[in-house]
Order: structure tokens, then C-alpha cells, then sequence
């Protein structure tokens, strides 16, 4: 009751309606603020547990990074699921449940004693994840906008890469308190941040006597006849069956999936293959602090570049760089920081730029109508990458004491993504 009475409240939107500022970009800022500590904390933050479990419990690299593959497989079954419930309850009410579970997975982490108690709280933060992360903010934010839907995903997606700044200040925490204690604090956090944000969140404009992109309803109907990729002109109309149904579905799920198991398996791994070799912990932390603040580039830039251009061009273009930073990534050890600072440009820019791409790409061929259902599927599919590749790098490290393969298959893997998204285009249908 208490929780049905927070999440019905309107005292939000009615005061920052007063505001002259179109309210989408209110959720916007919302989803920037959620994004950024769960992306922090339940994310980026992985990496900064791994040493202090291997010291305490002796865990071997793999069985660490399964706990990343659970939240990957439990959100790869949530996604779609939550998917469908934005796209009908709308997204306020989940990412305040999410908040909750977030905390609870955060204050169960807190208290492990076992591998077992380790995987359950990586379960219960992956379903806080689902309810709050990507496919709920994309979803609340993309049925606010057309035209600027690639600069409003960029930005909105943002909070995921300034969720990286968080990382130095949780080794600090660990370092200073103890990691049992960190992540207590970080629940009470958890708490005081995403329950507020989540009271911003409206589901369509049409609700509130608003239109897409905050224009008049006409303006939709003058600017019909727009052809570009930010053209405000009619949509399609795709159910999540007649996407399934379609080869472009399947080409951009398969590329996306690729691009998240890169994405997932570097930050994961990035500290303990600095640490493999030479570069020290607070330093490797900076490092990896590196790759989603410059994402924010990519997302911003990227996103805005879409909305002007060819939004496969640019996907592919992102997908691309990120190929050539892992290369990067693999000459460290020969080249030095030269290199290290090629791949943090290279991949960070290129990551955040197609995970910006993803969700204006899958509505511009899938349209509004069902796109968080649509997302939520490809979403699930993408969690694919994310459970395999940490364990799989993980695994190569234990045998090889090296990572350099799993690099160059990452690195094979997201030029192959590049080749998908072309295709995908071409095999685009008219609907």
C-alpha cells in the first residue's frame, strides 16, 4: 500500500511542469541519475570486488566473474519481461521497485559468506538492474521523443557512463572500511537516490496533454513528410512477433549481443589484466574509471552525429573503434601507456557511442508502438554476450596466465558486429 501510494504521487510532474522546460527532458535527467549509480555500482563496481574476494575466499578469476554471467542471465530472461511492463504500467513504478532490489542485493553482498550467497545477491541485484536499467530508461525516454531521439538516449544513457566515476571512490571505500562495510553504505544509497528519481518518471506525453519532442500535435502532422533518420514522419508499427520474423531483427541482436559481451568482458577484467601486467591497483582503477567517462563522448557525440546522419553509418563507425582499441588493449605490454591510452579513446568512445545507437536504431526500424517490449527482447538476447564472455576470459586467464586470446577474439567479434549492422540495413524491410 505504502509503495502504491509513493508511485501514484503526481507532486513531481505538477511542480516541474512550471518549469518552461519540455518534461521529457526531466525524465531524461532522472534516467541520467539512475543510470549512473546502479551503472556504478551494480556494473563498473564489479571489478573493484574481485581482489579482495580472491584474498579472502581464495575464488579462482572464473568462478568471480560467473557471479557477472548470473546478473547477464537473469537479466536476460528480465529483460523482455520488463519490457512488456514499461510498455503497459509505464516506467516510474518499476524503477522504484528496482531501487529495492538493488539495495537488497547490495545489503545481501554485504553479508557473504559463501559462493553461493555471492551468486544470490548478484541475482537480486540482477533483477534490480532489469526493473531500472536500461530497457525501463530508454523505454521511459524514447516515448518522449522522435526527432532528438538520438541526442535524448545518448544523454539519458550517460548516467551509465558517469556511473564509472563512482569507481574510485568505492576502492577508496573498500580500501578504507572494508568491503563488507562498502556495500552497506552503498545500499542506504541505493535507497536515498532511486526511490525520489524514480517519482519523475511518466510514461507518453499523450497522457499529460504533451506531444513527442514537446511540438504542438500538429507540428507531427506538418512534418510528416520528413525523410531523415531525426525526421519527425509516421512510424512503423511492429509487434515483438513480426520482429522476430524478420532477418534484420536477428542481424542487429546478434551484433548488439557481441558488442555487450566486449563491453562486459573489458570491464569486468580490466583491473586484473592491468594488474597481470605491472600497472598498480589504484592506478588500474583509474584506468578503468577512463572507459565510460569518454563513453559519455561517444554518447553525446555519436548520438547527436545520428540524428543527423546515417544512424547505421555512425553504429558501425562505433563498432569499428572499439575493434581497433582492443587492439590497443592487446599492445600494452610492448607498446606502454601509448597504447592504453588509444584503447580508453578508441573503445570507451566507440562503446558508449552504439550503446547510445542501440535503442534509436531498433525504433527507427521497429517503431514506437511496442519498442519497449521490442528492446527489452534484444535486451535479453544481448545478455547472451554478457554471460559468456567474463567467465570465458576469466577461464583463459586460469589456464594461459594470459589474456591476449580472449582479446583477439573480441576484438574478431565486434568487426564482425560492423558487418551485421550493414547488413542489417540492407535487408531492411518496408512495412
Amino acid at each position: 500500500m505504502l509503495v502504491h501510494c509513493i508511485v501514484q504521487r503526481d507532486f513531481v510532474y505538477d511542480s516541474m511542469k512550471r518549469i518552461r522546460v519540455f518534461y521529457g527532458w526531466w525524465i531524461v535527467s532522472a534516467a541520467v541519475m539512475v543510470g549512473l549509480y546502479v551503472g556504478g555500482v551494480v556494473v563498473y563496481g564489479f571489478t573493484a570486488i574481485f581482489d579482495p574476494l580472491v584474498r579472502e575466499f581464495g575464488w579462482s578469476h572464473a568462478r568471480i566473474s560467473f557471479a557477472a554471467s548470473l546478473r547477464g542471465a537473469e537479466s536476460g530472461v528480465l529483460e523482455p519481461i520488463a519490457g512488456r511492463l514499461v510498455d503497459r504500467f509505464g516506467p516510474r513504478r518499476l524503477v522504484f521497485v528496482g531501487g529495492l532490489f538493488v539495495a537488497g542485493g547490495l545489503l545481501l553482498l554485504s553479508g557473504t559468506s559463501s559462493l553461493a550467497m555471492f551468486y544470490g545477491a548478484y541475482v537480486l541485484l540482477a533483477v534490480g538492474f532489469s526493473a531500472c536499467g536500461t530497457t525501463v530508461l530508454v523505454s521511459g525516454v524514447g516515448n518522449w521523443f522522435r526527432a532528438r531521439l538520438g541526442l535524448a538516449t545518448g544523454i539519458a544513457l550517460c548516467g551509465f557512463g558517469l556511473g564509472g566515476i563512482l569507481l574510485p571512490g568505492m576502492v577508496a571505500l573498500i580500501d578504507h572500511y572494508g568491503w563488507r562495510v562498502a556495500f552497506d553504505i552503498l545500499a542506504v544509497g541505493a535507497l536515498v537516490v532511486i526511490l525520489p528519481l524514480s517519482l519523475v518518471f511518466r510514461h507518453r506525453p499523450e497522457q499529460y496533454g504533451m506531444q513527442i519532442d514537446g511540438l504542438p500535435a500538429q507540428s507531427e502532422v506538418q512534418g510528416a513528410s520528413g525523410s531523415g533518420p531525426g525526421s519527425v514522419s509516421a512510424e512503423p508499427d511492429v509487434s515483438v512477433r513480426q520482429a522476430l520474423r524478420t532477418r534484420t531483427f536477428w542481424l542487429l541482436a546478434i551484433a548488439f549481443t557481441f558488442h555487450t559481451g566486449a563491453v562486459l568482458t573489458v570491464t569486468t577484467h580490466v583491473m586484473p589484466y592491468l594488474d597481470s601486467i605491472g600497472i598498480g591497483r589504484m592506478s588500474a582503477g583509474l584506468m578503468a574509471t577512463g572507459i565510460p567517462v569518454l563513453s559519455i563522448l561517444g554518447r553525446l557525440g555519436l548520438g547527436y552525429l545520428g540524428d543527423r546522419a546515417s544512424r547505421t553509418r555512425v553504429t558501425i563507425l562505433g563498432m569499428g573503434a572499439m575493434s581497433l582499441g582492443i587492439v590497443c588493449f592487446i599492445l600494452v605490454p610492448s607498446v606502454g601507456m601509448a597504447a592504453l591510452f588509444g584503447f580508453l579513446v578508441l573503445f570507451g568512445i566507440g562503446y558508449g557511442g552504439v550503446t547510445a545507437l542501440r535503442p534509436a536504431l531498433t525504433r527507427e526500424y521497429f517503431g514506437r508502438a511496442h519498442f519497449g517490449s521490442i528492446f527489452g527482447v534484444v535486451i535479453g538476447i544481448n545478455a547472451i554476450g554478457g554471460i559468456v564472455g567474463p567467465p570465458v576470459a576469466g577461464w583463459v586467464f586460469d589456464t594461459l596466465a594470459d589474456y591476449t586470446i580472449a582479446w583477439v577474439v573480441l576484438a574478431v567479434l565486434l568487426a564482425v558486429s560492423a558487418f551485421f549492422i550493414v547488413t542489417a540495413r540492407q535487408s531492411r524491410q518496408a512495412w
